[in-house]
């Protein structure tokens, strides 16, 4: 395809666009500790997997010492990978959403560069990178971006070899979306045939002009690169856990999609839950969304790609809307198709023109107006509170309010450079949002408590009373699975159930451990009313309190 250039588009070097990605994924990577929750989960099982010396828990991962059947190994595997390489720690445990993110604005600067809008991709990359779902995605040990490069590969080859009909380029789909299935389940096969399908139905001039192109697109050549990447895997898994079929198909995908998974550990929401996630996802880019409204787009120049840009993000966000598992993070899986088709529409708008420039930076300093004025006032004790290294947090919105008045004065001197100067606004919440972190992270991680248990109280076994996802980090830095009492624990439950153990205790057996040695018990504020009731209560006396953790010993 001929490449199209408008001369009102900023041209954005390369070495630019590169620059502001190295930026978001990597300023201080390592710097804040394995969040408890999801990111303590993922980074223990690559950990155990690496250490076990066991080539079972390559195919059946194991979390705290119990198998962990939820979701493929892909991720596992690349991460203890990157643990043997350069060791176990904080930045190393994310390397994997960051190459995924990196991956992400290389597929997009192809695929623009591919349809002839090379300028607009380039303004693309800038806005996935930068937008404040994608940042904290590609920072963060998870499995959604991960997915979200490998299907957003499928897609995009998918829908090249449609147009150009290169062999090549559906091995590569095929390849992709294999490697998709191994990162999250069978989420990213139905996606990727509601999207394309919806796609080849929607171009299609007549029902057997669809059914060639179905044809064309399940070559067998195709399916054979899926299968022999796809299959081993999931064979292997059914030949060492016999309940791994039903475990895996039925309640880890068809009953979590009816919201009948059992345990129910996941949200749920209303039909409209992404909406004003979504427009937060794209943050601070969502505010030129307005300018759209107004500014004539001319979508008809293209409108097959405009068309497959489309399916791309909405059929995902329907799904996702309709089932019955809702999580924020979710989201990020539309996000490259959301930045493209954005881009491609400010571009041949003209950007609305000078004051379509203004309109965004006009309604950030609004909004942080608002929320300087909302810290002022003293109605969020909580956060009026907190300090960050020295500086209120109101600082922030202050800070933030000054940079949208900026950006929105240059924007309006500068039209060339306008677009362009919008990335400051993300660039001076990263470091802020950083911050926040560090001085909350005694009440989202426990390597603080790991290290003092260590110093403090090494002869005792650390247990956990009830809770393990709220303390997931403590097994990553201790270096050892560690028992549970009482265990009311969601990812642990099956683990549990399925084989006999001495991970999760029983009171009965915790009381007998009691007897035979010292123990430092970490107990959730939230659980102490029901600690003081069990019998065993009166054996231990308050030795420290972190977050809204208590630690008691005997």
């Amino acid at each position: 395809m001929k490449r199209e250039h408008n001369i009102q588009f900023p041209e954005i070097p390369l070495w630019l666009v590169w620059g502001i990605v190295c930026y978001f994924v990597s300023f201080k990577l390592g710097s804040y500790p394995i969040l408890d929750n999801n990111e303590g989960l993922y980074a223990e099982i690559p950990r155990e997997m690496l250490r076990s010396g066991d080539w079972h828990q390559w195919i059946i991962p194991h979390l705290n010492g119990l198998p962990y059947m939820e979701k493929p190994p892909l991720l596992y595997w690349l991460t203890a990978v990157f643990f043997a390489v350069f060791g176990e720690s904080e930045w190393v445990a994310r390397l994997v959403p960051v190459s995924s993110g990196i991956g992400c604005v290389g597929l997009i600067l192809w695929f623009t560069k591919s349809i002839g809008r090379e300028y607009a991709g380039r303004l693309a990359a800038i806005v996935f990178i930068s937008s404040l779902g994608v940042t904290a995605m590609s920072r963060i040990l998870m499995f959604d971006m991960l997915l979200t490069v490998l299907l957003t590969a499928a897609v995009m080859s998918g829908y090249l070899f449609c147009v150009r009909k290169q062999g090549k380029l559906l091995y590569v789909c095929m390849a992709m979306l294999a490697l998709a299935l191994l990162a999250k389940g069978f989420v990213a096969l139905i996606l990727f045939f509601a999207v394309m399908g919806t796609y080849l139905a929607l171009s299609s001039s007549t029902l057997k002009n669809f059914l060639s192109r179905l044809y064309e697109c399940l070559h067998w050549k195709g399916l054979l690169v899926f299968f022999l990447i796809a299959t081993p895997w999931h064979i292997a898994a059914m030949l060492v856990e016999p309940i791994f079929p039903w475990f895996y198909f039925i309640n880890e995908h068809i009953l979590r999609f009816l919201g009948k998974r059992e345990p129910h550990d996941y949200y749920a929401g209303a039909w409209w839950y992404y909406l004003p996630r979504a427009l937060l996802f794209l943050f601070p880019w969502s505010f030129f969304l307005p300018v759209l409204a107004f500014a004539r787009t001319n979508i008809a120049r293209q409108r097959d790609i405009h068309l497959f840009l489309c399916i791309a993000w909405l059929i995902p966000m329907v799904f996702f809307s309709v089932s019955s598992a809702k999580a924020n993070y979710y989201l990020v899986i539309v996000m490259p198709f959301v930045a493209i088709q954005l881009a491609l529409m400010l571009e041949d708008a003209k950007f609305g023109g000078r004051w379509g420039l203004v309109i965004p930076g006009a309604l950030l300093s609004i909004l942080f107006f608002a929320l300087t004025l909302w810290f002022l006032n003293g109605k969020n004790e909580a956060l009026n509170g907190l300090f960050i290294k020295g500086i209120f947090t109101r600082y922030f919105a202050e800070i933030l309010l000054i940079t949208s008045i900026l950006v929105t004065f240059f924007s309006y001197r500068i039209r060339k450079l306008g677009v362009l100067l919008y990335v400051l606004v993300p660039m001076m919440s990263l470091p802020a949002m950083l911050q926040v972190i560090d001085v909350r992270q005694n009440y989202i991680s426990t390597k603080e408590v790991a290290a003092w248990l260590r110093t403090d109280f090494p002869r005792s076994e650390v247990i956990l009373y009830r809770v393990f996802e709220h303390q997931s980090s403590l097994p990553f830095y201790l270096k050892a699975p560690v028992r549970i009492v009482d265990s009311r624990s969601s990812d642990l439950f099956w683990g549990n159930k399925l084989h006999k153990n001495n991970i999760v205790l029983s009171d009965m057996q915790f009381q007998i451990l009691l007897d035979k040695q010292k123990i430092a018990l970490m107990v959730l504020k939230e659980d102490l009313p029901d600690f003081r009731q069990k019998k065993y209560f009166s054996e231990f006396k308050l030795a420290r309190e972190s977050g809204n953790t208590l630690i008691f010993t005997n």
